[in-house]
Order: structure tokens, then sequence, then C-alpha cells
């Protein structure tokens, strides 16, 4: 029988190993992507106290106007510099990047660049 192979619970599992071994703390909280079919999200958590510290996203208001017409690439490294922005006023200059289990290419690597561009160091 030939069974349709489920992306995002494969996805999931790559997510759940990458987290065994990434841990965000106090100093170097953790970027977290998440990436749908039309927005890309980003936090930087702190997971030892379980707090935010930062979030942006494509639904954001600071960039709603400045994302129509381009394409969802720049529009993910826009949203890299937006959270390392916010990250920066909180005192964060360090984090570990969580790709969330997908593959570092396309909208993720391009917020990754985004954000290393707006200072973040990881």
């Amino acid at each position: 029988m030939i069974t349709k192979i489920n992306k995002n619970q494969d996805r999931k599992k790559r997510h759940q190993r990458v987290r065994r071994k990434v841990k965000g703390t106090a100093a170097t909280p953790r970027l977290c992507v998440y990436r749908s079919l039309n927005n890309i999200y980003a936090q930087v958590i702190d997971d030892e106290k379980g707090n935010t510290l930062a979030a942006a996203s494509t639904l954001d208001k600071e960039l709603k106007g400045t994302l129509e017409g381009k394409t969802k690439n720049e529009q993910a490294k826009m949203v890299g510099e937006l959270v390392a922005k916010k990250a920066m006023a909180k005192g964060v200059e360090n984090v570990v990047f969580d790709r969330g289990g997908y593959l570092y290419t396309g909208r993720v690597q391009s917020l990754a660049d985004g954000a290393r561009e707006a200072g973040l160091k990881f």
C-alpha cells in the first residue's frame, strides 16, 4: 500500500531532535523560527524562565505597509531585522538559532541573514 509522506510530522521529529540540544538561557536566548505557507514568525525565547523576550512576524503592524510587493524571502529578511532590533533593545546580543526543523535554506536563511545584519550574533 502506498502511504503519503506527512512532511509536517517529519519536520516536528527533526525539531524535537534539535530541541534536545538547543537550549535558550538568559545569556544566550533561543531565536525560534516558524514558517507557514504565507507568513514567517520569529521569537527570542529564554527557556530557563519560559519568557518570550522579543517577537516579530510578517503580520506585525510595523511591517505591514512595507511588505507589499516584496517576495517572501525579502519579507523574511525584514522580519529578521525587526526581531533583532527588538532583541537588541532588550539587551540581547548573542542568541542560539533554532530553525524549527526546517531546512536552512530559502526564507529561514533569509531571516537569519537579516538578524545577523541587524547585529545579532549566532
